[in-house]
């Protein structure tokens, strides 16, 4: 069994409504998006969180993400052994981009990038949990 879900003292039906707790503030995860050609690019990042049940990264260096997001905004990331899947929105102003730049300190923000998760993948258990 994975690391974290073996030491859990969570039922595992807690642990599928506790998804979002790899995405959550400060954890690190994996961004990959693909270019309109199809070719993949990956990154770690760290999360901003959740705010109104929407996943906040800040870009501070991801060119090649950032180019490919504005051509094909389709994204997957995989926190722990969940894999999400959605839709990234950027923002290179408003309240997205001042949150990130409030929770990226010592960063300096170039967007912010917001994900709306259509649907959340438990890798260990091989199923939707969203």
């Amino acid at each position: 069994m994975p690391q974290g879900i073996a030491s859990s003292n969570l039922a595992p039906s807690a642990i599928n409504m506790n998804w979002k707790n790899n995405f959550k503030e400060g954890k690190e995860i994996i961004l990959a998006t693909a270019s309109k050609g199809g070719l993949p690019n990956a990154n770690i990042i760290i999360s901003l969180g959740f705010v109104n049940g929407k996943l906040l990264v800040a870009n501070c260096q991801m060119r090649n993400t950032i180019k490919n997001l504005k051509s094909n905004p389709n994204i997957c990331i995989v926190g722990g052994y969940f894999r999400i899947k959605g839709k990234a929105e950027i923002f290179t102003s408003g309240k997205y981009f001042a949150l990130c730049g409030k929770r990226s300190k010592g960063y300096s923000v170039k967007n912010a990038i917001v994900i709306t998760v259509n649907k959340a993948f438990d890798l260990n258990k091989g199923k939707v949990v969203k």
